[in-house]
């Protein structure tokens, strides 16, 4: 058994920061290190298609297991992200430009994976004029040519600082859940999310489902960032207000002493606490739990969620 921890000297430019010093994980969020033919055969297919992934640029405790089984989360647009959130293991300044055979690339390593669902992320691009809306539609069309039966989910940036309209470029390439993370609770985004918005990101959320009423919204926040359980309570209320699907709730992991400290960790007894309110407000499905993260299992999930739609619907 290890802790998964990053080197600080990775991040430079966060060497302004404070330093927090790192507590030791309780027993239950300790993970098992990386390895295996599975995980060394997914780590190669990365490896030659020359992609990016989220699993090990946010340094994901879950990275052994989910590789392991053929599962990686792939990271478009760069490794280098225009924004500076406290809680991120991506490294921040000025990214490359946009690679146009990247979609490409992505969709070859979905088929040779031969993955049934797909979560594909980003870094924010406040530095494209779409935040890179349209390198995601074109992201989709290729998995969606060369994969027609893989079910695809995306994790979109925020879109700050661009029209309101390029959700629409997104909406309109059909992803099968459109994911958005609040991250935490509104009261903590100065410190955490200093350059997002609580209620732009809220919006975003609540436009997709406006674009089209048929496709699964997701979103999820971090715990033990400092938040109290009133606060957590009204982030669900607000995203049931907006019509999201699926919540994920997991325990914020610090990953350098020049990350936002850890305030404390959250006991599985109160992940389930968390999980049977959330359900009590309507979400068709809820992930909540210590190593929750938002691709964490996101196949077996997608298929709960589809049942859980139709039972709704009274189609069960």
């Amino acid at each position: 058994m290890r802790d998964l921890k990053v080197p600080a000297e990775r991040h430079p430019e966060k060497a302004h920061r404070p330093e927090n010093a790192q507590p030791k994980k309780p027993d239950w969020i300790r993970v098992r290190a990386p390895g295996g033919k599975g995980y060394a055969d997914t780590r190669k297919i990365m490896r030659e298609n020359n992609l990016t992934t989220v699993c090990e640029e946010a340094g994901c405790p879950n990275v052994g297991e989910c590789w392991s089984q053929g599962h990686a989360t792939m990271m478009i647009m760069g490794e280098i992200c225009t924004r500076g959130c406290t809680f991120c293991n991506v490294a921040t300044g000025k990214p490359d430009a946009l690679d146009v055979f990247e979609p490409g690339r992505v969709a070859d390593a979905v088929k040779k994976l031969g993955l049934n669902h797909v979560v594909i992320t980003s870094v924010d691009r406040d530095d494209v004029e779409d935040g890179g809306a349209e390198h995601f539609a074109q992201t989709i069309r290729a998995v969606r040519r060369q994969s027609p039966g893989t079910t695809i989910e995306i994790l979109t940036p925020d879109f700050l600082k661009c029209d309101p309209k390029v959700v629409e470029t997104v909406v309109e390439a059909r992803p099968d859940v459109f994911n958005h993370n609040l991250e935490t609770v509104p009261g903590l985004y100065p410190e955490v999310r200093p350059g997002a918005r609580y209620f732009h990101s809220l919006r975003l959320l609540q436009r997709v489902k406006e674009l089209d009423p048929t496709m699964f919204t997701k979103s999820g926040i971090m715990v033990g960032l400092g938040e109290d359980r009133q606060a957590v309570t009204q982030v669900m209320d607000d995203m049931r207000a907006a019509d999201v699907d699926f919540l994920t709730v997991g325990q914020y992991l610090q990953p350098t002493t020049r990350h936002h400290r850890i305030d404390r960790f959250v006991t599985p007894d109160e992940f389930k606490a968390y999980e049977k309110a959330a359900y009590g407000k309507g979400f068709l499905m809820v992930s909540s739990t210590p190593l929750t993260r938002s691709s964490y299992h996101a196949g077996d999930d997608f298929a709960r969620l589809r049942d859980a739609r139709m039972k709704k619907l009274g189609k069960a």
